[in-house]
């Protein structure tokens, strides 16, 4: 995966070239050009990358938004092109800091950004072949010394929350065993989810477990955060009145 960062005035872009590259031609990115964004297109710069496209207003305007997932700020479900579908995600916070802002954060330069954190990790993870989301780019309106940021990844398609299967009894045992081997394998690359539930682990059409929602989390060496991982899971299978999944889940992440 090549990422690129585009930085003109008050916003800065990191994306991936190659994705950016194959929806050059699609009507999101083609039809979004105007006078305006030519007189702030710097030099040399071939494709019409602009912070418009993280804002689901743009989407909406042009009738692309095919759905919303559930959750804080809201996750849209872009029409990239005819054969792909985007997720766009807003920061937002929560807890009681939310009160005081809620999509403004303090900025410490663009490589501390929580989009450009989570961007970098994702990538560095789907070049590992571990089943996350494809990242397209984020995005990072500075604001003296604040933010707002966004970030686009790739829709896996079809894709259900583990959540939703287990609410609606469909996660047998096979898929369980699946999802303890898939945090495993997170594990031993050093992932440190810090928000491992039941809603973040999505299950593929087939089958197959991925992990969604990179927000604030990191590499580590081996240590108890792997445990915390697990804690954090069991609070959220509480929920669903299942209590013999995380034991089907911990057989398969210790096989």
């Amino acid at each position: 995966m090549r990422l690129a960062a585009l930085r003109q005035r008050n916003w800065l872009i990191l994306h991936d070239v190659d994705s950016l590259s194959d929806a050059a031609t699609s009507h999101q990115l083609s039809q979004h050009g105007s006078q305006h964004r030519s007189q702030q297109r710097p030099q040399g710069q071939s494709h019409p990358l602009h912070p418009d496209l993280f804002h689901q207003a743009y989407w909406r305007e042009r009738n692309l938004i095919v759905g919303e997932a559930p959750g804080r700020g809201s996750s849209f479900f872009l029409k990239a092109s005819d054969s792909e579908q985007w997720v766009l995600r807003p920061y937002r916070r929560g807890g009681l800091i939310a009160k005081l802002s809620e999509k403004r954060y303090l900025w410490l330069g663009e490589e501390r950004t929580r989009a450009f954190r989570e961007l970098r990790l994702n990538a560095a993870l789907y070049d590992q072949g571990l089943p996350v989301p494809r990242p397209v780019a984020c995005c990072v309106m500075r604001y003296g010394p604040t933010y707002e940021a966004a970030l686009i990844t790739v829709r896996i398609p079809g894709a259900q929350a583990l959540a939703s299967l287990l609410a609606a009894g469909e996660a047998d045992e096979a898929l369980l065993l699946r999802v303890g081997a898939t945090i495993k394998r997170f594990h031993q690359a050093g992932l440190d989810h810090v928000d491992l539930n039941a809603r973040n682990i999505l299950i593929a059409p087939h089958g197959e477990p991925w992990l969604i929602d990179l927000d604030r989390c990191r590499l580590r060496p081996p240590g108890k955060w792997q445990e915390h991982n697990i804690n954090r899971l069991a609070r959220s299978l509480k929920k669903f009145h299942c209590h013999s999944v995380l034991p089907i889940i911990l057989k398969g992440y210790n096989r």
